[in-house]
């Protein structure tokens, strides 16, 4: 049985019931989040960046990795994409994603689904998002990690918020162990530890500054194509080539035989 399209009144009451939204959206005449605190967020941050993803998604599949409220999940969908799935691990958010769909009448699906179980879903993406997501997580690299391994086909649009100094310095390969006074120098790349709150918010555990957000894409299999946005890149996957020490870490299928991970060296 086909899910009601509602109408008039019937719209904005069912968004004050669905509330708080954190994505502002424009649903049949009524916005989600009309006084946000960053305003007509993310609309407006979408707006300096949207020229950098394709106008023509046609043919393309997308994964976005915490959707929220599906915000850029239905702007894909609207430039034609032919498969957008959304994963999200708030319930409430996952509610709002799929009623906001429903009305504008876009076929997009939604999982609950956490960023480290996406190997679950088998197929692989021509454009990943993932913003404002790493900052929340606290195993961020591995994140990446995952992702790469998993999900990446090709595009990546990634997002975290920065703190510290923008600057890139040059890093060389290789230092010897008794220099340490690279570590103090301007722009090296630094992920910042929160113990406890940053802005009130208990989710908040890595931040990284400029340089360490862009040396943790290349370390993880994303070379970055643009910046259009000065927390906003795009990347392309590229294969890690195998060390001597194996893959990287991720979470690798389980062995049929003994039920335990592959390529791990040591188990609980």
């Amino acid at each position: 049985m086909a899910e009601t399209i509602l109408q008039g009144e019937a719209v904005r009451e069912e968004i004050e019931r669905l509330g708080p939204w954190f994505h502002n959206m424009r649903i049949g005449g009524f916005q989600t989040a009309p006084n946000h605190f960053l305003g007509d967020y993310p609309a407006i941050k979408f707006a300096s960046f949207r020229n950098a993803l394709p106008v023509d998604m046609t043919g393309k599949t997308v994964l976005d990795i915490g959707c929220n409220g599906g915000f850029y999940s239905m702007e894909m969908k609207r430039r034609g994409a032919d498969r957008v799935l959304g994963i999200d691990m708030e319930d409430l958010y996952l509610t709002q994603a799929r009623f906001a769909a429903r009305q504008e009448g876009l076929d997009i699906e939604y999982r609950k689904l956490n960023v480290w179980d996406v190997g679950a879903i088998g197929e692989k993406f021509d454009l990943v998002i993932f913003m404002g997501v790493l900052y929340h997580l606290r195993h961020p690299l591995l994140a990446l990690d995952l992702i790469h391994e998993h999900v990446a086909k090709d595009m990546l649009l990634f997002q975290s918020m920065q703190r510290g100094t923008r600057a890139l310095p040059e890093v060389k390969d290789d230092y010897d162990f008794n220099d340490t006074a690279h570590f103090s120098e301007d722009g090296y790349p630094l992920l910042y530890f929160i113990e406890k709150n940053y802005s009130g918010d208990r989710t908040n555990w890595w931040v990284p500054n400029r340089a360490c957000a862009e040396a943790m894409l290349r370390s993880s299999g994303f070379a970055i194509e643009s910046q259009p946005e000065d927390e906003v890149y795009l990347c392309r996957r590229f294969d890690i080539p195998l060390t001597h020490e194996g893959p990287r870490a991720v979470h690798p299928p389980k062995s049929p035989e003994a039920g335990l991970p592959q390529h791990y060296p040591f188990t609980k």
